[in-house]
């Protein structure tokens, strides 16, 4: 049986935890407002000990944003009832979204606000292009298929996320308390708003 390498299993520890005190500044504070120094101190590392793990601010929002983009994919995409009919499929993909939101809410939050930022490389942009066009592809099949109506195919995309972003916002200022009926509204007023 193989022993654990103390010494990698103590670097893989140490970046795992700069990256969570990176995800909860990013979330809260945005890129700029983001310096390496209290991105340390979050994790409880010397500031030189980020440079070891990333190339610098940009290169460890681009690790973070790769991370967070595939977990919350394998979140939806993991168990997705690819044989369900559409309406629940949608319902699945719905209910995914907003348990996403409501157990990683930091998580949910530095993807909203970094999936278009200048600061993100190539891979990080292919990544987000990838997730996008999966979404593209199943509004295309319910176009195809008449289940959803003739529009531009980023209109549902803009509706439907739109909605939830919006809802999670009203939800953690306190000024909605997302119910089950309230959720089911929410989504049943989706589905209403991209169907043929």
């Amino acid at each position: 049986m193989p022993t654990a390498n103390p010494t990698t299993d103590e670097g893989a520890s140490k970046k795992e935890r700069i990256l969570d005190a990176a995800l909860g500044l990013f979330a809260e504070r945005g890129y700029h407002g983001t310096a390496v120094p209290l991105v340390a101190e979050a994790a409880g590392v010397g500031a030189g000990t980020i440079y070891r793990y990333f190339e610098g601010k940009q290169g460890l929002v681009n690790e973070l944003f790769r991370r967070e983009k595939r977990a919350v994919t394998n979140h939806v995409l993991g168990s997705f009832p690819f044989s369900e009919p559409p309406r629940s499929q949608f319902h699945y993909f719905f209910g995914r979204i907003v348990e996403w939101a409501r157990t990683q809410p930091q998580s949910f939050q530095f993807l909203e606000h970094h999936h278009h930022g200048p600061y993100l490389d190539e891979d990080s942009l292919a990544l987000e292009r990838e997730v996008t066009e999966y979404a593209l592809n199943y509004v295309r099949m319910l176009k195809t298929t008449g289940i959803a109506r003739d529009a531009d195919d980023h209109l549902f995309l803009v509706v439907v996320w739109g909605t939830i972003v919006r809802m999670m916002r009203e939800a953690w200022n306190g000024s909605l308390e997302l119910t089950d009926a309230f959720l089911a509204q929410a989504e049943e007023a989706c589905w209403e708003a991209i169907k043929a």
